[in-house]
Order: C-alpha cells, then sequence, then structure tokens
C-alpha cells in the first residue's frame, strides 16, 4: 500500500508531460489536464482513506533504508492537505478552462500549472529536508512562470518581488540544512527528531530554529517577512492567483508546524513565544492592510497575511486543542480563500474591472453571484453556522485555556475587521448601483488579445467550481465532526511524534533512539 504515496507526485507530473506533448493541440492539452487534475483528486483520497485506516504511511524510493535516500511519509496531517490540493487543484482547473485565454493556453499554462500541483503535493510528503527544498524550488520555478505568463508589465513587477525574497528564503533554507547535517549528521525528518534531543548545543539547534523559521515564514507570508505576497498575488489571471492564495503559503505553514512540533521542540518557551508574538502582528498588519485596500484581490491578498496569523497561533499555543484549531483553520482557509478569488473572476468578467470603486450593480444583476460571494466570505469572516466560524472559535477557546488574553483579544478585533473589510466589497462590488458600464481594468489578466483563434468556453466552466466550493463551506459549517475529527487525530500525531518516527525508522531503531 505504501507504494501509493508516489500517485500524488507522479499524476501531475505524467500530466505536465502529456500536455507538453500535445503543446499545439490546445484541446487536447484541456483534455488532459482536467483528466490529470481529477486524477490527482481521485488518487489523494485514495492515499488519505489508505493513512486513516491503516495508519502512517511510509516509503522509501529506490532500494535505500531509512534515514538514507528520499522518504516519502503520510500522516493524517499530510494526506488531509493532499486531499485538499486535489479539490482545489481540480476546482481551479475547471475554472482555468473557462477563464485563463488562448495566448496563455498556447504558452505552457497547463504544463506549469501541473508541475506546480506535483511540487505542492512533494513538499506534503517528503520525509526529508533536502527533498522538501527541492519540491520548494519547484514551487517557485513554476509559480514565478504563471506569475509572468503573460508578459503583462504589473505582472513582471510583481513576480520580480515574488522571486527575490523567495530567492532569500531558499538560502537561509540552505544554510539551515547545512547547518542542521553538521550538527547531526542526518536531514531525515524522523531521525533527526530521535537525534536533536541528545545534541549537546542548545543555542545552536535554536539558532538553526530561527533560520527555519525565516525560511518558513517567508512562504508562510508571515510578519515581517508578508510583503512580497500583496504585491503579487492580484497581478495574474484569477485562476492562477487562486491556486497560489489557496496551497502556496499554506506549503510554508504546513512546513513551519511539521518542523516546530517534530525537530524543535527542546525550548519552546523561546520558540513559541516568538511565534506567538509572529502570529499576533501577522493578524494585525494584514487585516489593516486589507482595510485600506480598494481592489478586490488586492482586500483578498492582505486577507491570506491576516488569516496565516490564525494558524501560526494555534501552533504557537502548543497544545492539543490549539493544533486542532490549526489544521483546521488551514483546510477551512485553503478552500474558502480559492473560492473568493474565483467570485473576483466572475465579478471582474461581468464588470470588466477589479476596482471596488468602479463596480457595482451585481446584487440586481447577478443575484447567484452575491450568494457565492457571501458565504465564503462570511465564512472567511468567522460568522456561524459557516466553516470559519468553527475554525476560529476553536483557536480562540485553545488561547483562554492558556491564558494567552492578549493573543484572544487580537483574534477578536481580527475577525471584526475581516467582517468590515468583507462588508466594503458587498458595498461596493455588490449593493452599491452600477454608476458607468464603461469601466475597463486598466490591464486585463485573463484576456489574451488572440483568444479569438479558439471559442470561449461556457461561463458553467466558471461558475461550477465556485458552486462546488461554496456547498463544502456551507458542509463544513453545518456538519464541522468529519473535519473535527481528522484534526483531532493529526494533532493528536503532531504532539506525539514516536508513532511518525517508528513508522519510518522501523519499531527497532526508534527504540533504540527514543524520544525523551
Amino acid at each position: 500500500m505504501s507504494d501509493l504515496l508516489v500517485l500524488p507526485v507522479v499524476i501531475p507530473l505524467a500530466t505536465m508531460v502529456a500536455t507538453l506533448l500535445a503543446w499545439r493541440a490546445i484541446r487536447l492539452q484541456r483534455i488532459l489536464h482536467l483528466l490529470g487534475a481529477a486524477g490527482l483528486a481521485v488518487a489523494s483520497v485514495v492515499v488519505a482513506v489508505s493513512v486513516w485506516n491503516g495508519g502512517i504511511m511510509h516509503l522509501q524510493v529506490g532500494s535505500w533504508s531509512s534515514p538514507f535516500g528520499i522518504t516519502l511519509v503520510a500522516d493524517v496531517l499530510s494526506a488531509a492537505m493532499l486531499v485538499v490540493v486535489g479539490l482545489t487543484g481540480a476546482a481551479v482547473g475547471v475554472y482555468a478552462v473557462g477563464s485563463i485565454g488562448g495566448e496563455r493556453e498556447r504558452f505552457g499554462f497547463y504544463p506549469l500549472y501541473h508541475a506546480l500541483l506535483m511540487g505542492v503535493s512533494g513538499a506534503f510528503l517528503a520525509g526529508d529536508l533536502f527533498n522538501l527544498y527541492v519540491w520548494f524550488e519547484v514551487m517557485l520555478i513554476s509559480s514565478f512562470v504563471l506569475l509572468v505568463l503573460g508578459n503583462d508589465t504589473e505582472q513582471v513587477r510583481g513576480a520580480s518581488t515574488y522571486v527575490i525574497i523567495n530567492l532569500v528564503s531558499s538560502l537561509c533554507f540552505l544554510a539551515a540544512i547545512g547547518l542542521l547535517y553538521g550538527l547531526t549528521g542526518s536531514l531525515n525528518l524522523a531521525d533527526l527528531a530521535s537525534r536533536l534531543p541528545g545534541v549537546g548545543e542548545p543555542a545552536l539547534v535554536t539558532t538553526i530554529a530561527m533560520l527555519f523559521l525565516i525560511a518558513f515564514g517567508i512562504k508562510a507570508a508571515v510578519f515581517p517577512l508578508f510583503f512580497w505576497l500583496p504585491a503579487s498575488y492580484h497581478t495574474p489571471p484569477v485562476a492562477v492567483s487562486a491556486i497560489f492564495a489557496g496551497l502556496l503559503t499554506k506549503v510554508g505553514v504546513y512546513a513551519l508546524i511539521r518542523v516546530f512540533t517534530l525537530l524543535f521542540t527542546q525550548d519552546i518557551g523561546y520558540t513559541h513565544t516568538m511565534l506567538l508574538g509572529i502570529a499576533m502582528l501577522t493578524m494585525i498588519t494584514g487585516v489593516l492592510g486589507a482595510a485600506a485596500q480598494f481592489e478586490f484581490r488586492k482586500v483578498l491578498s492582505f486577507h491570506i497575511v491576516s488569516q496565516i496569523g490564525y494558524m501560526v497561533l494555534g501552533l504557537a499555543l502548543f497544545t492539543p486543542l490549539a493544533l486542532l484549531g490549526a489544521v483546521f483553520y488551514i483546510i477551512h482557509h485553503i478552500i474558502v480563500k480559492t473560492n473568493l478569488f474565483l467570485v473576483s473572476g466572475l465579478a471582474h468578467r461581468f464588470g470588466d474591472t477589479f476596482e471596488l470603486k468602479s463596480l457595482g450593480g451585481l446584487y440586481r444583476s447577478k443575484p447567484w453571484l452575491a450568494i457565492l460571494f457571501a458565504i465564503p466570505a462570511l465564512s472567511l469572516a468567522g460568522l456561524p453556522p459557516l466553516s470559519g466560524f468553527w475554525a476560529k472559535f476553536v483557536i480562540i477557546r485553545a488561547g483562554l485555556e492558556t491564558e494567552a488574553y492578549v493573543a484572544v483579544a487580537v483574534a477578536l478585533v481580527v475577525g471584526l475587521l475581516t467582517l468590515y473589510s468583507m462588508t466594503k466589497i458587498w458595498n461596493e462590488a455588490f449593493w452599491k448601483p452600477l454608476v458607468s458600464s464603461d469601466t475597463m481594468s486598466e490591464a486585463d489578466p485573463d484576456r489574451a488579445p488572440d483568444e479569438g483563434l479558439l471559442p470561449r468556453p461556457s461561463l458553467a466552466w466558471m461558475v461550477t467550481p465556485v458552486v462546488v466550493l461554496a456547498v463544502i463551506t456551507l458542509g463544513i459549517g453545518l456538519y464541522a465532526e468529519p473535519l473535527a475529527m481528522i484534526a483531532v487525530r493529526a494533532a493528536d500525531e503532531l504532539l506525539l511524534p514516536e508513532a511518525y518516527v517508528e513508522a519510518v525508522l522501523g519499531s527497532d531503531v526508534a527504540e533504540k533512539r527514543s524520544l525523551p
């Protein structure tokens, strides 16, 4: 059964190759693209079911034995993240067929899209730090090209900021890997979890932990390393923005959770207190930035930053309930934030602009779109009975239990300001009358000048995934128990890493290197 772990990587790789081979056949590329996205979704569910029923899965690629070689590991957290990758990858993939434009299709959108999904899936399965670095670089390269695909001036400007700061992250990651290998002689996560408690250099271990915090903090867009995100996420086509918003920063959050629960737990009084301060500042700066914006996707981009703060807060509190909340929050946020960006694309299609001041009247002309916006928007703000309410409720309750009252107050205020921002979008784009219908955005990233060479797909390609994600958001809110059970089990595994170490190294090795 462990061989199943290669499927979430092999399927997008095969789809990438197949769409490259069909370079001149755009219709064939679309079919292969959709089949690949559906295949990834199915494979992710199969892996998740296998992990849920059989426990942590581990695969050594090639003939190497642990802790050497390439290690793939799936615990409940990894499996849950893979399922969300499959879901959002398929939803945005369908949306892209109806929105991306003929020029970008001819210049490699579909191969790059599946390269990105391969990188994200590989990162969630990586059982050693070096291969996690490799998958991060796959994500960086594919995401950078997706950002500049179309060669618009604003896209290039945003992509330049994006790639420069992420290269800094890569350098910090490499430096941390080198120091950690020199200290322990290993990069396998399970092996490191058993070796690090016996290292007699606590100050050096904490220094290495800070390097990882910088590297993954940039990827996750935490304070003060977040500025690249709102400078870039509003520039590419909506399908690209949506998959970025849903998945890329969550890989950084996942990496933070993984290393600060499995590896760096020797000095939580220092490391996790720092994470607590970072979480609060991330929430505050993100939501204030959103409140100051009047461009649809810029508001949503700043809210990615503020919501990341809640996830890091769950990690910082470091209790079973807090980690439960962090896992629940990540899954909820991926679905909701992806959907909000997709809704912004529909608003742009009908209003020809992302500027809120130039939009209006969508509630009267497209009431169904107003409902599809309201569901994820109110969920993001944390209103019951939607999924965001349960996510915030668990995090806040965990904060009260640990007497982190300042963090709880910040979380509550940020929730109110999030509601304010969503209300601002509602008032400007949906409720107020449309003043003029001849507005056009300065740069329309979804419109290709020669897309008339291919027939424009039906609007149903864009609406259907938005409806599906909205229904899932409602389902999680009204019946949160299944996701809560997943989050409980994931939190238990994170706090008791012995099972992870035993699954990768084997019981004999795990006993010899038992955790204290």
